[in-house]
């Protein structure tokens, strides 16, 4: 595994990580046994505090950001909190999505099997918009169920909204699971690709975020390449220069 971390932006306020998949961002009681974090690991690599202003899921890469100072990361906070950031995703899902839409799919919070064990009341439904669309096709050769051939697609995503797994459920949602998702998609399209790619992740990217920057006003865009894996996947797939 990599001992640095690709810092792919940095000012003297802000600074954005292509943060591998299966990474934590910081410590957790929730995972005791796990010795690695991105904020650990990026405070070590450029020797100064560094303060999140976002979530990544675990199985989740690309673009983090932090705030370099407790003072900007308190200007950049209701940035995230309301829609003044902007983000894309790309993910392969299975079956072909034949055209973009808006999803306004409300969605619960989905609560944790240990930190919210003692939970009474029902979480109610939030509002939760993504809005998506197919970038490229592909059909594998290979039967499955009553198919005699596994069709896959290369889907962008904006979230509108930033509910806990919002993309992965929202396309649970459409029956077009993304990709190694163990939680809320499809074991046997996941298998096939440990098998047919070595993909043992979720093929899930934060690809390019732009905002306003607080400080110097300019429309700023972060992008994000994917992994060796994902690449492996793409060639396989036949979208090579898609990503």
């Amino acid at each position: 595994m990599q001992t640095e971390l690709e810092i792919i932006y940095r000012d003297e306020w802000l600074i954005a990580v292509n943060k591998p998949s299966g990474m934590l961002v910081h410590r957790s009681w929730l995972d005791k046994g796990e010795t690695r974090f991105v904020m650990q690991t990026l405070r070590d690599q450029i020797g100064q505090h560094v303060f999140p202003l976002h979530r990544l899921d675990r199985p989740t890469s690309g673009i983090l950001l932090f705030a370099l100072s407790s003072e900007m990361a308190s200007q950049m906070m209701p940035k995230f909190a309301g829609r003044d950031i902007h983000k894309t995703y790309h993910a392969v899902v299975r079956g072909w999505i034949k055209e973009g839409a808006t999803l306004d799919y409300p969605l619960k919070e989905e609560l944790d099997k240990v930190a919210d064990k003692f939970a009474t009341a029902e979480p109610e439904a939030k509002e939760a918009v993504t809005e998506y669309r197919p970038v490229a096709h592909a059909e594998l050769p290979i039967p499955m169920g009553r198919y005699q051939s596994c069709r896959y697609t290369l889907v962008e995503m904006k979230p509108h909204t930033g509910r806990k797994h919002q993309l992965r459920r929202h396309m649970h949602h459409l029956s077009h699971h993304i990709v190694g998702d163990v939680n809320h998609g499809d074991g046997r399209h996941n298998r096939l690709f440990r098998q047919e790619f070595e993909c043992h992740q979720l093929l899930l990217h934060a690809s390019r975020t732009e905002f306003q920057h607080p400080v110097t006003g300019e429309n700023l865009v972060i992008e994000a390449k994917v992994d060796e894996v994902w690449r492996r996947v793409l060639e396989g797939l036949g979208w090579g220069k898609a990503l």
